[in-house]
């Protein structure tokens, strides 16, 4: 590699060494960066093989060699192509071997050539070259003295600008008198690109190359000029800072001569430094500016200064442009989703999907996600195992009982006592301006007459408008695009609409009894162990037998919180045997369960319940996951009224009107007597009458419990059944239908009656579940009765025949 050092400066050789014979034939040496001109000396570094090996033919011989640009620097092996023809023939003064192998040589040009061809390319480059012969100048005319004149001159201003001119370079410049030397002399000196370097180089005519290094010159005098300028205003600057650095000092030491405090310029002077700290956007540095001399005219301890204070506190304070680096690890991701929580397969999927997409495109706008499902299913600890896995700071507020706008624009400064809001807030509190930032409980947001939290929230939500959320306090925009914000929720009923479209709903049900088992022996049960000073799983040991009972007769939940509880419970009544001095492992088994956590809340309702007469299961969905839901219906001496009781909500009062309506219009079918309905009043009632019950999908277990009362025929224990009814007993499509199913599977439900649209959902339900469950789905209430009465089944509608064919 031939490398030059334009540092070590190229100077010329003024006199004549006598004729030097050169051969037609020479090793080539590529350069660059650099153009060498006749009578240029110049140092060079030589590394690559085939240029050490021309060197080293050249010193053997003797000791000239063509040197030739090469077009574009940063090709290593240059082909003859991307070498430019014209070079110059040079002569070797020295050379020297480097400890790493290369060679650094003194080079000086002697005169122009061009290749006529490559005679060897193999280990190193010959080639057969032309000379090229200037025109001479036999006399000096006018227009060549005003050009070299014109030359010498711009050539003085340029480095009186630049400071470095010397006698001694006036005088060499005057000394030359032939128009070839001089243009060589300057266009070797100039800071020209390499590309115009060449030009001059293949320009044979003395006069065009004065005339082209002459508009090279005028641009370098105008450069000059502004350099120096800037030079100049530089060092002003430099003079007026230090000459109100003298002033400033000598104003502290008169306020110390004076025993005055001097804390009013420190605080200005720390505010002035944050302030350029903080990197803040320019018009909210604009705005700190401003606050800050309001600042310096006022009393340091007047309530209007607090409030000032107060106020660039948090300007400065804000992460404007600091921001947490993103490490996206997929498979790291992935372990730390599955370590922290079990199952969840298609949450995890969704979070793993977005950090692909993070990882690919770093600019992308943050989702929001909100987690909907019920207590204990752990939608706060994924946000935070999400933060983690993508090693952002995690951030949490709850917005449950919100009711004032303020909590999330803030109140304006006006107020006293007023901060920003909580989103701000919390960007201050972990210091980055993209962390995971949870709303937990947003469906439990209120509203009254100081405004609604919920519509606040829409710009910070909307990821085309957060890029420039104001809040009140601030009065100024703030980007939140890069937050991450996922939501919780346990129901999507009460969030507005609006809300709702911002957002990217994941469901989290509850868990089944086995992915109880599970979690409790992976993940709670040690933690409690852990947490009640047990230290070790040898200490306490529960049977699978004594889990089971503790999953189905001492909670009932979906999530596992209460379960958790319990398991808390044991590991203190252990702990309590070891401090008064018990030895050993402690085994919790089914037997002795009762010692520990005493006797069972919860007797699973088929224990309760058999099949009987005017009693169906019907299927709910909650707050709190799905439930089983009894429908009873009773008929009494009457007039034909309908009583409805139970807490029913006006959309449940209209299901069994239907279910009525349905069983009057199919007397027939049901082998009812006309005047049945004249002399009974019908009694309907859903237990657990202090619990609001409301929605559609009890119809059809309405309908079966009032036909099994008409028809004396049992309804199947074993058999629930969700659907709304029409009056025509047709079965219309429910929602809620996987945390239904494991509600009817935690109260020994064996077969659930479906709608025939619902179909599609099973494909959502857990497989073990699927083993344990019979799932039908039906689409007329003829089948419905079909599969839930045990004794007394209906008779088939008759077809309609039409005439016989002739």
């Amino acid at each position: 590699m031939a490398e030059t050092d334009k540092d070590d400066l190229i100077s010329l050789i003024q006199d004549d060494e006598g004729e030097i014979d050169i051969p037609d034939e020479l090793p080539l040496l590529p350069v660059r960066d650099v153009v060498i001109f006749t009578d240029m000396l110049l140092p060079l570094f030589i590394g690559r093989e085939k240029s050490v090996i021309a060197m080293e033919a050249a010193v053997e011989h003797d000791k000239l060699l063509f040197l030739a640009t090469q077009k574009d620097p940063t090709i290593e092996n240059p082909d003859p192509d991307e070498i430019y023809p014209v070079g110059t023939v040079g002569r070797i003064l020295r050379m020297l071997k480097l400890p790493d192998g290369r060679l650094k040589a003194l080079v000086q040009g002697i005169s122009k050539a061009k290749i006529i061809k490559y005679t060897q390319k193999k280990n190193s480059y010959r080639v057969k070259i032309e000379l090229i012969k200037e025109q001479a100048a036999e006399i000096i005319s006018l227009e060549s003295e005003a050009l070299m004149r014109n030359v010498r001159e711009q050539c003085e201003k340029i480095l009186a600008l630049r400071g470095e001119m010397t006698g001694e370079v006036g005088s060499i410049l005057d000394n030359i008198e032939d128009p070839g030397k001089l243009a060589d002399l300057v266009a070797s000196n100039l800071r020209l690109k390499t590309e115009d370097a060449q030009v001059l180089l293949e320009l044979t005519d003395p006069i065009q190359r004065l005339n082209k290094i002459n508009e090279f010159l005028s641009k370098e005098v105008e450069l000059s000029a502004v350099q120096a300028k800037i030079q100049s205003d530089v060092r002003d600057e430099i003079s007026k800072s230090q000459r109100d650095y003298y002033l400033r000092e000598q104003v502290r030491a008169i306020h110390k001569e004076l025993g005055e405090s001097d804390e009013k310029t420190h605080e200005f002077e720390d505010y002035t430094k944050r302030i350029k700290q903080a990197k803040m956007p320019k018009d909210a540095e604009k705005e700190a500016l401003k606050q800050l001399k309001r600042l310096q005219l006022m009393h340091m301890d007047s309530s209007e200064a607090s409030i000032s204070r107060t106020y660039l506190d948090w300007l400065v304070e804000m992460p404007w442009s600091k921001s947490s680096k993103d490490y996206i690890n997929i498979k790291n991701a992935q372990t730390i989703l599955n370590k922290e929580h079990f199952g969840l397969s298609k949450i995890k999927d969704r979070i793993l999907e977005y950090l692909s997409v993070r990882k690919l495109n770093p600019k992308m706008k943050g989702p929001i996600l909100c987690f909907v499902g019920p207590p204990g299913v752990g939608k706060t600890s994924l946000g935070q195992a999400i933060a983690k896995a993508m090693k952002r700071k995690f951030v949490r507020i709850s917005l449950g009982g919100l009711r004032d706008e303020a909590e999330i624009r803030g109140h304006r400064r006006t107020y006293i006592g007023a901060l920003p809001g909580r989103i701000i807030q919390g960007l201050k509190q972990c210091g980055t301006n993209n962390p995971v930032f949870m709303m937990d409980e947003i469906d439990k947001i209120g509203s009254d007459y100081r405004g609604d939290p919920s519509s606040a929230l829409l710009e910070v939500l909307d990821p085309e408008q957060n890029v420039a959320f104001s809040d009140h306090y601030l009065n100024m925009s703030f980007d939140l695009s890069k937050v991450m914000f996922i939501l919780t929720a346990n129901l999507t009923d009460t969030i507005p609409s609006a809300l709702m479209d911002r957002m990217e709903i994941i469901s989290i049900p509850g868990y089944t009894e086995e992915e109880k088992k599970i979690i409790a022996e992976k993940y709670l049960l040690p933690r409690q162990i852990k947490e009640n000073g047990l230290h070790s799983g040898k200490s306490l040991t529960i049977s699978p037998n004594a889990m089971d009972e503790i999953i189905t007769g001492y909670t009932s939940e979906a999530g596992l919180r209460n379960l958790e509880r319990e398991l808390g419970t044991i590991c203190r009544k252990v702990a309590r045997k070891k401090a008064e001095g018990k030895k050993g492992g402690v085994t919790v088994t089914r037997t002795n369960l009762e010692k520990y956590l005493g006797v069972t809340k919860f007797i699973p309702e088929m224990d309760q319940e058999e099949s009987q007469i005017g009693l169906a299961t019907g299927l709910a969905w909650t707050q709190v996951g799905g439930e089983v839901l009894y429908v009873e219906a009773s008929l009494l001496p009457g007039k034909g009224e309908l009583i409805i009781t139970g807490q029913l909500g006006e959309i449940m009062q209209e299901s069994a009107r239907a279910a009525l309506s349905f069983a009057r219009a199919n007397m027939d079918t049901f082998h009812i007597d006309k005047e049945f309905f004249e002399s009974r009043d019908i009694h309907i009632h859903v237990p657990a009458g202090a619990i609001p019950k409301d929605g559609p999908s009890a119809g059809i277990a309405m309908a079966t419990a009032l036909i099994s009362a008409m028809t004396e025929a049992p309804v199947n224990k074993y058999v629930a059944m969700t659907g709304e009814i029409t009056l025509r007993g047709r079965v219309l499509p429910i929602g809620g239908l996987k945390e239904k199913a494991l509600g009817a599977l935690r109260a020994g439900i064996q077969t659930i009656i479906i709608p025939e649209k619902n179909k599609k959902d099973l494909a959502e339900i857990p497989k073990n579940v699927k083993k344990k469950i019979k799932f039908i789905p039906v689409k007329q209430m003829d089948k419905v009765l079909a599969i839930a009465l045990e004794a007394v089944k209906p008779k088939p509608k008759k077809k309609k025949t039409g005439k016989p064919k002739k």
